[in-house]
């Protein structure tokens, strides 16, 4: 299937889904016949960015280099699926205007439910002062002003906030719509 490229930028705070969304998404979209890649955070920070901190400019940094790879494949046909906190709104609009074939998807948690699931134990570390500059807790994060898409992953699970993304995406024509979805 010939398919045009696109970035699918998933933010939200630490344990809001967005790894498990963007797994589920993924497997549809390369069902489907689309070639797929997924570029997450904690995978770059591992290979791309090590060596980066968790400053601000350290923080942008790391965006604009995720961002610089999604242009890369977009602009080769890729449908680049992003699971990242990318916590400031300037270098997201940067990153958008750099790839233009942008969809931004709020994984939208509450602090509350993310520190509840916890999974890699950062909240617990940031509260008892074992870590600081966590996003969320002393490190802002700023919301998405204006997302194609907003995902409550406290309401729907990951399979169903999965379909939302594909759907949003046939909905402004980056994929056809499939037989099985509604129009």
């Amino acid at each position: 299937m010939s398919t045009s490229g696109v970035t699918i930028w998933l933010t939200g705070l630490s344990g809001a889904g967005k790894s498990t969304v963007a797994t589920g998404l993924a497997a549809r979209l390369r069902a489907d016949g689309h070639p797929v890649e997924v570029l997450d955070g904690d995978v770059i920070r591992t290979n791309l960015s090590k060596g980066l901190g968790f400053s601000k400019a350290d923080r942008d940094t790391n965006i604009r280099r995720i961002g610089f790879v999604s242009q890369l494949l977009t602009r080769h046909g890729v449908m680049v699926i992003v699971a990242a906190i990318s916590p400031y709104q300037a270098v997201r609009d940067e990153v958008r205007a750099q790839i233009g074939r942008f969809v931004e998807v709020w994984v939208a948690t509450p602090l509350a439910e993310c520190e509840r699931r916890d999974p890699k134990g950062l909240y617990a570390r940031a509260r008892s002062g074992e870590i600081t500059g966590l996003t969320g807790v002393d490190d802002p994060y700023e919301a998405p002003s204006a997302p194609e898409l907003t995902l409550d992953t406290t309401a729907e699970d990951p399979d169903h906030s999965a379909r939302r993304v594909y759907e949003i995406l046939a909905r402004l024509g980056y994929i056809p719509l499939s037989s099985e979805e509604p129009s």
